[in-house]
């Protein structure tokens, strides 16, 4: 089995045609024919079903995939490694995150990791949690930052980096203009008590504005309310953050999102969530819900060294963050020099 007949399946898996795979590699396509078919007799089993000229894989052929792509993964991984030998002037970072720390605090740890290693190429891809559990374990991405505890227990190594808030997040202003009266009713509906902190329970019957499904925050809070003995209304689902934010401003619902997010939206108001036995025990506001965020990598992989002095460069920025008080609100730094 040869690397470039794996480099030459995952492409006519990917695009389902072998003139546009051959394209997309700029080789002659009876040569990637010729390869996926010795590949083929390798395994001895067939990859892809050609019937009536439709490309589809065989579940060999579909159990190889992802397989395939790690080891394409790996590969390149070592080879970048190798190179970064001669110093760290050139490489690649691949970093995942939630869209809350890419609106937040990340900017500033990127530009300080860019200025120190200009040579260093950064890729930052932006998803819900569990959606970047699974690029990290398929070797698509060095390192992300995802929400602890980890589900079904991939092989991540994960070190615990921030913690922070959850808050209900709800319209602050009155709406104006020709559809007042229509937004004004719908804003009604995601008002929620003045009250200095909420209960899982002031969620029931209010319409709900939910992220589509590989968001951690939609899990938590489907099971919260569940725990709490009834199913959660959805006014609108299916949103990234960005999406789900402007919703809840004008009106069509409220949502549970990290405090950080709502810096610099004065159309919304953020009020702590606590769990009913906090309340109980305090009698007040007590530390509302948390989550931890962990930065990750695969157990079987060794960092490259560009990954690893990205590591170091985002837990200094951590450190003196946290000394300086310059967190966003709600953020609490588990980092310590």
């Amino acid at each position: 089995m040869q690397l470039q007949q794996l480099a030459y399946f995952v492409a006519v898996a990917e695009v389902r045609h072998f003139t546009q795979a051959a394209e997309i590699l700029r080789v002659a396509q009876p040569s990637l024919s010729k390869q996926i078919r010795a590949l083929e007799t390798e395994l001895n089993v067939s990859l892809f079903s050609r019937a009536r000229g439709n490309i589809t894989l065989t579940p060999a052929g579909e159990a190889l995939l992802p397989l395939a792509k790690r080891i394409l993964a790996d590969v390149d991984t070592a080879r970048l490694e190798v190179q970064e030998l001669v110093g760290l002037k050139r490489g690649r970072v691949r970093l995942g995150a939630t869209p809350s720390l890419c609106a937040g605090l990340l900017a500033d740890v990127l530009r300080r990791f860019h200025d120190a290693y200009p040579g260093i190429q950064l890729i930052v891809e932006e998803g819900g949690s569990r959606d970047l559990v699974r690029e990290l374990t398929r070797g698509s991405l060095d390192l992300a930052l995802v929400i602890l505890p980890l589900h079904g227990d991939p092989p991540l190594d994960t070190t615990p980096i921030l913690r922070e808030y959850l808050v209900v997040a709800s319209p602050a202003g009155r709406p104006s203009g020709p559809e007042k009266g229509a937004a004004e009713r719908s804003l009604k509906a995601a008002t929620l008590p003045r009250r200095p902190y909420l209960r899982i329970e002031d969620l029931r019957n209010r319409p709900l504005v939910m992220f589509r499904p590989g968001y951690d925050l939609r899990e938590a809070t489907i099971g919260a309310c569940r725990e709490a003995g009834f199913e959660p209304r959805f006014a609108v689902e299916g949103g990234e953050m960005d999406a789900v934010l402007r919703f809840v401003e004008v009106g069509l619902g409220i949502a549970v999102v990290p405090s950080m997010v709502l810096s610099g939206r004065p159309g919304l108001r953020g009020t702590p969530l606590v769990l009913p036995d906090e309340e109980s025990r305090r009698g007040r506001h007590g530390p509302g819900l948390l989550r931890t965020i962990a930065l990750a990598h695969r157990k079987d992989v060794e960092l490259t060294h560009a990954a690893r002095a990205f590591q170091d460069t985002l837990e200094t920025f951590l450190v003196e963050a946290g000394l300086a008080g310059s967190l966003p609100a709600g953020v609490e730094t588990l980092v310590h020099d």
